[in-house]
């Protein structure tokens, strides 16, 4: 027997350590050669952690959310044979690892429904018959016992409005008793004109007396802990630091996208193999061509330095949503693409970071950014610029509007861009001067083909 130490690797140029943001093993378990020890996270990049050798977890670096340095050990594997790597080591004493045992915790309590004991199923039967138990004067009346009991209507429970159970008497049709039943209203309670309670008559009844109905919302939750950890740590870390740092402004336009909507679905209808197109392409050329223009928003600031960079080139940071959390993959290069390979560009690096396989360099160096929420994207925003950049845009909704255009009122697709930039470095005629640089382009799409 041996103990192998395996040592945190050198997993990015630079990087001095890693967050652990998930174990796939626990202490006792018996791994084999290439089986995925761990999860750990630099920056934004996420790499999976090998075993090298086979044989049962002696201990672990720590717990989810820690930082692990690079080259210290972070899983002891007690090998069948001496694997001549690292050397063997005595067991360290004081090393707990409490993170088995949440794991346990939370598979216990991830089914609601409890079986119960060997004394509760003794004790049910009993309980059952002990309610079932009538008094002697009942058991002369059969039928009447089949019955459930009528309760006298002053021992039924009500609630400011009356009783939650609507009386027989009353005419109304299944689906209002049914409404009345999940509101908790007494259709006793409700005024009528006619013999009948409607749908109106219960309208009526909530305008008037709707703040004291009984609550019927639902079911309340407990409450819970969530440990800020790895993407969701990065996240919260930067955009903390970007508005400490960061003196925002923003600025919105709307923007007529009829043409440019009617040219998206021409050109889907004749694109063959390729991938299907949405706005951010058509949005992406016209951003590029825009920075030309304006070179102080395709920039970035070291304001330790107090230097500016304005750059040639436009790396188009695209935010993209993921179940871990908001990533940001970067377009190289976005001015040198057509449309079409923009559009393929997006795909491969919306996938990538979906699934966690956005490499290093694909996640880093953007010179300014661009996110879209589609038809959620609202009617206006105020998105948060990501350091060192000095600006961002954020794509909103389109809306079908009724707009004057020549002497005549016509339904048009409208949509907003909302800018936000760094006041430092960009001033608001910039701001405003770049947005009036976009319109042309947008709005005439035949200047975005050319």
């Amino acid at each position: 027997m041996a103990t192998y130490q395996f040592k945190l690797p050198d997993i990015g140029e630079g990087i001095a350590e890693a967050e652990i943001v998930a174990w796939h093993v626990k202490v006792g378990d018996r791994v084999e050669e290439d089986q995925q020890l761990a999860d750990m996270m630099t920056d934004k990049a996420t790499v999976e952690m090998e075993s090298p050798v086979a044989g049962t977890v002696k201990s672990l670096a720590g717990e989810v959310g820690d930082q692990v340095a690079i080259g210290s050990v972070l899983v002891e594997i007690e090998t069948d044979a001496d694997v001549g790597a690292d050397t063997p080591i005595a067991s360290q004493e004081g090393t707990e690892t409490r993170f088995d045992g949440e794991r346990v915790d939370s598979v216990a309590m991830g089914d609601g429904a409890v079986a119960p004991t060997p004394a509760q199923e003794e004790a049910l039967p009993a309980l059952t018959v002990a309610e079932a138990s009538a008094p002697s004067e009942r058991q002369a009346q059969p039928e009447v016992e089949a019955r459930s009991p009528v309760q006298p209507a002053e021992e039924r429970p009500s609630t400011a409005l009356g009783t939650s159970e609507t009386h027989a008497h009353v005419l109304a049709s299944p689906a209002v008793r049914q409404r009345a039943r999940d509101l908790g209203i007494d259709l006793a309670q409700v005024r009528t004109a006619s013999d009948r309670v409607r749908h109106s008559d219960l309208d009526a009844y909530l305008l008037y007396n709707g703040g004291q109905l009984s609550t019927r919302g639902a079911a309340p939750r407990q409450d819970e802990q969530i440990k800020v950890v790895g993407l969701r740590r990065k996240i919260a870390e930067n955009m903390q630091e970007a508005k400490r740092r960061i003196p925002h402004f923003a600025l919105v336009e709307e923007f007529d996208v009829t043409a440019l909507e009617d040219a998206r679905a021409m050109m889907n209808r004749d694109r063959g193999s390729n991938p299907k197109l949405t706005l951010l392409p058509f949005l992406i050329t016209a951003l590029t061509r825009a920075l030309a223009e304006w070179p102080m928003i395709n920039a970035t600031y070291d304001d330790e330095a107090n230097v500016v960079t304005r750059h040639g080139a436009v790396h188009m940071g695209m935010a993209a949503q993921t179940p871990s959390g908001l990533m940001v993959p970067v377009i190289r290069n976005a001015e040198r693409l057509s449309i079409w390979q923009l559009a393929s560009e997006i795909a491969r690096l919306s996938d990538a970071a979906k699934t966690g396989k956005a490499t290093r360099e694909e996640l880093s160096g953007p010179t300014f950014t661009i996110s879209s929420l589609g038809p959620m994207g609202g009617i206006a925003s105020t998105p948060v610029i990501s350091p060192p950049q000095v600006a961002t845009i954020a794509v909103n909704k389109v809306e079908e509007k009724v707009v004057p255009l020549n002497g005549e009122l016509e339904i048009r697709k409208r949509m907003n861009l909302s800018l936000s930039c760094d006041h430092r470095v960009v001033d608001g005629w910039d701001a405003a001067s770049f947005l009036q640089a976009l319109r042309p382009l947008i709005e005439n799409p035949l200047r975005l083909l050319a």
